[in-house]
């Protein structure tokens, strides 16, 4: 159901910002592209324009990279103590937290999601994210290690390590949590002390425009965040095979991450850090709390439209259970209130563009003719907006396409098993390995199976659950790296051994 294509409009200062000229932030100052062009950035719930952005291309991204080049060699970036640095980025996430409202009707106007999502998730989840790192900034510490050398007998030495910024570091995020992608990859950049280059996706550029301003505000040194709007092809290509980019980190498809490795390795073989596609297995046990496991499931493969990498995208039900289960989860997908994001009642928005509602409609198409049904859903809604009905596919088998790939959108595609042994094997036997779930009763067997399920990410009797502290990424063809935690601390840092000889 549509509740309408009609919503609030947003607040005066959300309204301000939609109207401004927007421009590239390169080298602590707003400017046009170089080309002069800018382009169109929709509202996903009617198809309007709601802005206009400058186009960013090579010319920009060489502006940009020579400006954070800049700032991490000379500027007063490295100069500053980690203390200071750390006092930044909580001073960045205090400002976003008085703008909360603002960025979350951002986000809702530019992505399609509800705003009430943004507010109570994505905003709050990149404050906290940006606090956490700024706490690293102080801990990132190297070792002393006893060496021996036996081929200068009675020699004496000093041995450490340092951890050091990897240095300029080029940043691609994506279109589906735009200001949260943000700030997992800026976080642990800037606690490190790299600076910045970060290309943000063309179908969602603003919120990290206006936290562009915020890092102004808040006081950052000019160069180390750069922020350019363009396009993949130009201004995304341009950055991954810069030549003086130290590292670049993407969070996208698999199929680009591919392309960006290509391009890093062809020039001057820059590090890579790749969080990338998934087909997240979710494994409902006989034992399961079943009225938990369908609310799980329902908001495993629902939550953000199923635009979410780690998506509950292949749900495996026991065969005592199926029928409960899949009916159980249709339910839930019917009482989905489909609508505009800034609308109070809405609990799912419309898929990012035309691009994307074509795409998952065209896998239901496709998974129809190889003789799926729908027990819900199915098809895209009557709109002017871009909104697919939330979907649950029954009658699967594990060739077709609506199991085998990514779809990124509400379509769950539900399998009986009737042997542990077999949906583990299932559930391992895809090209990803981002998330999995487990749903169980017996916490035992529930660790048992997390030890074999090939994931980055194993929930147990939940989904969707998200930490600043936890590493998030991917085995296989998911990715290289890992965000958040420590672990992205050590990505963005290299180690460097000093020896001294003492005697």
């Amino acid at each position: 159901m549509i509740l309408t294509t009609t919503a609030p409009v947003a607040r005066r200062e959300t309204q301000a910002f939609l109207d401004q000229q927007h421009q590239l932030l390169i080298d602590g100052q707003w400017m046009p592209a170089a080309s002069g062009k800018t382009f169109e950035v929709t509202n996903p719930a009617d198809g309007k324009t709601i802005a206009e952005v400058a186009e960013g291309d090579k010319a920009d991204v060489d502006k940009a990279v020579a400006a954070a080049r800049r700032a991490f060699e000379t500027g007063p970036w490295p100069a500053m103590t980690a203390s200071e640095r750390g006092k930044l980025i909580w001073k960045l996430a205090d400002l976003m937290e008085q703008h909360i409202e603002e960025l979350a009707e951002i986000e809702s106007l530019d992505n399609g999601k509800p705003k009430a999502v943004a507010a109570a998730a994505d905003v709050p989840l990149a404050i906290d994210l940006f606090r956490y790192m700024a706490g690293w900034s102080t801990k990132i510490e190297g070792t002393t290690i006893p060496i021996s050398v036996p081929y200068l007998e009675g020699a004496e030495f000093h041995s450490y390590t340092l951890r050091e910024p990897v240095g300029v570091v080029g940043q691609i995020i994506p279109w589906n949590f735009p200001i949260l992608m943000a700030a997992w990859k800026l976080g642990p950049a800037l606690a490190t002390g790299c600076t910045v280059v970060l290309k943000v996706a063309e179908e969602t550029p603003l919120s990290a425009l206006r936290l562009g301003h915020l890092i102004q505000e808040a006081g950052f040194p000019p160069g180390v965040v750069n922020i350019i709007t363009g396009f993949g092809e130009t201004a995304g290509a341009a950055l991954s095979a810069h030549p003086d980019v130290d590292k670049i980190a993407f969070t996208g498809s698999t199929e680009v991450g591919k392309l960006i490795v290509k391009a890093a390795g062809d020039t001057n073989l820059k590090k890579v850090t790749l969080e990338l596609g998934g087909k997240s297995p979710n494994i409902i046990l006989p034992d399961a709390d079943i009225s938990a496991a369908i609310s799980g499931a329902a908001n495993a493969i629902f939550f953000n439209h199923g635009q979410c990498c780690c998506a509950g995208s292949r749900l495996f039900v026991h065969r005592s259970q199926y029928d409960q289960v899949v009916e159980g989860v249709a339910a839930e997908a019917s009482k989905i209130k489909l609508g505009p994001g800034m609308h109070p009642d809405t609990n799912m928005g419309p898929m990012v563009s035309r691009i994307q509602q074509d795409r998952v409609c065209g896998y239901l198409d496709i998974g129809m003719q190889e003789g799926a049904k729908a027990l819900v859903g199915g098809k895209r809604a009557d709109s002017s907006g871009y909104f697919v009905e939330p979907t649950v596919l029954v009658d699967t088998h594990a060739e077709m396409k609506v199991i085998r790939e990514e779809i990124f959108g509400p379509v769950v595609a539900a399998v009986p098993f009737d042997d542990i042994d077999e949906v583990i094997a299932t559930a391992n036997d895809t090209i990803y390995g981002l998330a999995a779930a487990v749903w169980t009763k017996d916490i035992s067997q529930g660790h048992r199976i997390a030890k074999r399920l090939k994931a980055g990410t194993v929930w147990m009797n939940c989904y969707n659950v998200f930490d600043a502290s936890l590493p998030f990424g991917g085995y296989k063809q998911s990715g290289w790296g890992r965000e958040m935690g420590y672990e992205a601390i050590s990505l963005y840092t290299q180690t460097k051994a000093v020896t001294l000889q003492i005697g």
